[in-house]
């Protein structure tokens, strides 16, 4: 029994420290923070084509991989996945390395929107090959592992700008090895033997389809094809109803529909600002003539927003109450930010209001993440983050093709920080009023409740 217990444990730990390994090279990208500089000086690309043309490619593949890789991702059992991602990690690099045509680089957006499409894969596959109890620990451990490699990429591409004058070129062969290893790390995970929602029923369809099988030993194979099919069909049938009772289940809390909108409408706003700052800290400041500090600055906020996040386990709120007004009175102070961004001509404090911002979002994505994850099932919260994320880029992409793309307004990168800070202005006005109602509200009910329990004391 000692032996089980100690293989069980040891299993958990491997999948574990593999996950966290991979999730430290996958996201250690010292080229990362200086992509905007490759692309406009090395790469002697626009950057009216930078902003225009190729990053809403990445937009729009995104939302286009994003459903049917959610999908694949339990049914393939999270692993292939990951190991695809690594792939294009690889790819990524190789392209930035040594591609010089416009052609190419249109095709680099697709390659990292299977990249970013992917990551649904790392954030689920824990769940799958170790015991509910251990879900917290393993999270944090997984969380952290991202986090740290992010922050050491950021930080080892600083360093090597800054103190060893190395060139963009060399930071991201630099960053193509470490892809390497991060592409290695992931043929080493531990194969689950289940997914999410493709699991119990599986197994049942696969004991039936052997007895059917063992029933028609004398039968041709087509017959035999044929049972095998009508399994996999119903399996697939099955799943697809326990996904839609899940759904169903989690969106009818009207308390959950609440935290879920905001949590899609901020994240589409988080992205456009995310993947267009470089461009706001190149228009400020050029980097074919000033000193580039986005990889310190990037580490900066990263540690930052990490703390901030951290900061929420040790927040006593009764967040049903004071929830909605907090996400109003954060929103705004984001929406302050991005104006600041794109208003002024100083770039510290452009990098100091991008700081303040993505603390205010990593802050508040985790008080929502918890609020939503709180009273659902792993399988109903999968899938919750799934949709969620769906509607997030849906937003995302019509802000793209309405903002940014040039075949509808294709605005500079400084009017459209402006929309920016009125998008999340606006999502800051709803949130306000919304949290203001319900703060009165139960200040009412508690005066009330108050006033009758002195009444009943007194007779």
């Amino acid at each position: 029994m000692n032996f089980w217990k100690k293989m069980k444990r040891s299993d958990w730990v491997l999948s574990t420290a593999l996950l966290s390994l991979y999730g430290f090279f996958a996201n250690c990208r010292p080229a990362e923070p200086f992509l905007t500089p490759y692309l406009v000086g090395p790469k002697n690309i626009s950057e009216e084509v930078v902003t225009n043309y190729l990053f809403p490619i990445w937009t729009y593949s995104y939302l286009a991989l994003l459903c049917p890789v959610f999908l694949l991702t339990d049914l393939l059992r999270y692993k292939p996945l990951i190991i695809t991602q690594g792939l294009f990690l690889v790819t990524n690099y190789i392209i930035l390395c040594f591609a010089t045509s416009l052609m190419a680089l249109t095709y680099l957006q697709f390659n990292f929107a299977m990249v970013t499409s992917t990551e649904v894969a790392y954030f689920s596959y824990i769940y799958s090959v170790i015991p509910p109890e251990r879900y917290q620990r393993a999270t944090g451990y997984v969380r952290s592992a991202m986090l740290t490699g992010f922050t050491f990429g950021a930080t080892l591409g600083q360093l090597l700008l800054s103190l060893a004058d190395t060139s963009y070129f060399h930071i991201n062969t630099i960053t193509l090895g470490i892809m390497s290893v991060a592409f290695c790390i992931s043929l080493g995970l531990p194969m689950p033997q289940q997914g999410m929602f493709f699991k119990k029923k599986v197994e049942m369809s696969m004991d039936t389809l052997n007895e059917v099988t063992d029933a028609f030993e004398g039968e041709t194979d087509v017959a035999k094809q044929a049972t095998g099919a009508c399994c996999y069909w119903g399996n697939l049938k099955a799943s697809g109803k326990q996904m839609w009772e899940s759904l169903m289940e989690s969106y009818s809390s009207r308390r959950l529909v609440q935290w879920s909108l905001w949590w899609a409408l901020a994240t589409a706003g988080y992205g456009q600002v995310f993947n267009y700052v470089q461009l706001m800290w190149d228009h400020i400041e050029p980097s074919s003539t000033s000193s580039v500090y986005n990889g310190g600055v990037e580490a900066v906020c990263t540690l930052v927003g990490a703390a901030a996040a951290f900061s929420v386990g040790y927040i006593r709120v009764q967040w049903d109450v004071w929830g909605e007004l907090s996400l109003g009175v954060f929103s705004a102070i984001g929406a302050g930010c991005v104006f600041l961004m794109g208003l002024t001509s100083n770039i510290w404090l452009c990098y100091t209001g991008y700081a303040i911002f993505k603390a205010s979002y990593m802050f508040l994505i985790t008080i929502t993440m918890f609020q939503i994850a709180v009273n659902l099932s792993m399988e109903c919260y999968a899938l919750i983050f799934g949709i969620n994320t769906f509607v997030a880029l849906t937003l995302q992409t019509i802000l793209t093709a309405i903002v940014v793309d040039t075949s509808a307004l294709g605005l500079d990168i400084v009017t459209q920080f402006v929309v920016y800070g009125g998008y999340y202005s606006t999502i800051s006005v709803l949130f306000l009023l919304r949290g203001l109602y319900t703060v009165c509200t139960h200040c009412r009910k508690s005066a009330e409740e108050t006033n009758t329990e002195r009444i009943s004391s007194a007779l």
